[in-house]
């Protein structure tokens, strides 16, 4: 069974031990996902991404994709995080709610301005959000 696993998660070297071994999907991925890295550090121009992503994908060897990223530098892995700060990270129904309330002020404010009447639902809702919230601190 294959899992699925998130983007930018895992940072394990995109070149194989052999690189005359043909590669699968889940290498050109990850070359990929190195590449889109490059890309946002700005250490690639789009031209550049677009012409090696094409190339990682119809890259048959590993040889092939380790000729893409020889002229970038190491990523940095998950271990590059400061110790002891956990990520903060949001919950599914309270990112849904954050989401629903600022569509409700943007809606607010091209609507006129007028009375802020978003105030009720962030509040109503709100309060069952904190108090769901409230009850999971309490369990840990």
């Amino acid at each position: 069974m294959h899992s699925q696993r998130e983007p930018h998660r895992d940072r394990v070297p995109a070149r194989p031990a052999d690189p005359r071994l043909r590669v699968g999907d889940a290498e050109r991925g990850k070359v990929i996902d190195q590449l889109a890295d490059h890309h946002a550090a700005g250490r690639l121009t789009l031209d550049e991404f677009e012409q090696r992503m094409s190339a990682a994908w119809t890259a048959r060897t590993g040889a092939e994709l380790e000729v893409l990223v020889r002229d970038l530098p190491a990523l940095p892995g998950p271990a590059s995080r400061v110790p002891g700060r956990p990520r903060p990270t949001l919950d599914s129904p309270t990112r849904t709610y954050l989401a629903v309330i600022a569509l409700l002020w943007v809606i607010w404010l091209v609507t006129g301005a007028g009375y802020p009447w978003p105030v009720w639902p962030m509040l109503g809702w709100g309060i069952g959000v904190a108090g769901h919230h409230r009850g999971a601190w309490a369990g840990r």
